[in-house]
């Protein structure tokens, strides 16, 4: 794995967070679709009219009289996640994996009882995870399990890969991997472990926790090297599709692969953050500027994944 110092990125393109939000976010991003990306209830519905599948909506809270029914809808789960629907950054998501007689299990292994839950959910609707503090929604989703071959790379949290799409194209690509210092999370500024992904390929190619590099996940001991994702043309289309159902011009699209169901959709992002270029090891500047310079842009989702892995591909 070949490491570039933030220097030499410099050279490279990299892109910083100003010329981000002027050039790309501003210019691209239409301000209606933000409604749109900020609230994962919405996401779930527009994208699903263009193909995109996303985990399996079990119920929706609005009020607070409905968390009576939340105990008895979880009462046959084996597992769920609980998300507000305008959360960011992983705030307020709680992913319970098993029972354990009157208790729920966490990812982490610790026990907690229902009525944890429900304050949980009075917490969502009050908007405390909200990104202005907003009355929310709840959403419980059915439980996303990672295909064993990625999700032995994770630290206890569920493996996901972030693809920036940028007028439709996948232009670069990392697998997130949870670890003790992200508690389960797949968040970089937690300290999980960002890999970057070849668009080409879908293999791995340089990897870094909290922007230095490494060689080997700090928790699982596995080396990250020789990584790959399958099913990586339809993860592309899939994430090129979100184009097309949202109207967004730059965003990052955060996608799992589920043992059972495949390429699923977690969440879009309109502002996604920059430190995907240094789990690349290049600059997202140069691949921008060459949609940019594009005089026919192709038609259709998977003309543009096709573009993109053949253009986008590491050499």
């Amino acid at each position: 794995m070949g490491w570039i110092s933030p220097r030499t990125l410099n050279r490279l393109g990299m892109l910083n967070m100003n010329r981000r939000n002027v050039d790309y976010i501003a210019r691209y991003n239409e301000r209606s679709s933000y409604p749109l990306v900020d609230n994962k209830l919405k996401t779930k519905l527009a994208v699903a009219e263009y193909g995109v599948r996303t985990p399996r909506l079990l119920q929706v809270v609005r009020q607070q009289h409905e968390i009576s029914g939340f105990r008895q809808m979880a009462e046959d789960l084996g597992g769920f996640a609980i998300k507000p629907a305008k959360g960011s950054g992983g705030k307020g998501i709680t992913v319970i994996t098993g029972r354990d007689n009157d208790e729920y299990v966490k990812a982490s292994g610790s026990r907690i009882p229902a009525s944890s839950l429900e304050r949980h959910l009075t917490n969502i609707l009050a908007g405390l995870y909200s990104l202005a503090g907003t009355p929310d929604v709840a959403i419980v989703e059915s439980l996303v399990e990672s295909v064993p071959t990625l999700a032995r790379y994770s630290f206890q949290g569920v493996p996901d890969i972030r693809i920036v799409v940028f007028r439709g194209y996948p232009v670069m690509a990392m697998l997130r991997l949870a670890t003790k210092a992200s508690d389960g999370k797949a968040n970089l500024h937690q300290g999980a472990v960002g890999v970057g992904l070849d668009i080409g390929t879908g293999q791995s190619l340089n990897a870094v926790q909290f922007n230095k590099p490494i060689t080997l996940h700090p928790d699982t001991g596995l080396a990250l090297e020789n990584i790959e994702i399958e099913a990586w043309g339809e993860m592309l289309e899939m994430a090129a599709r979100c184009y097309e159902s949202t109207g967004l011009g730059y965003m990052g699209v955060d996608l799992v692969v589920d043992a059972h169901e495949g390429p699923l959709l977690l969440e879009l992002n309109a502002r996604p953050g920059l430190a995907i270029q240094m789990a690349n090891g290049r600059g997202l500047l140069p691949r921008l500027r060459t949609i940019e310079r594009l005089k026919r842009p192709h038609f259709t989702p998977q003309e543009r994944a096709n573009y993109a892995m053949e253009v986008f591909a590491s050499l």
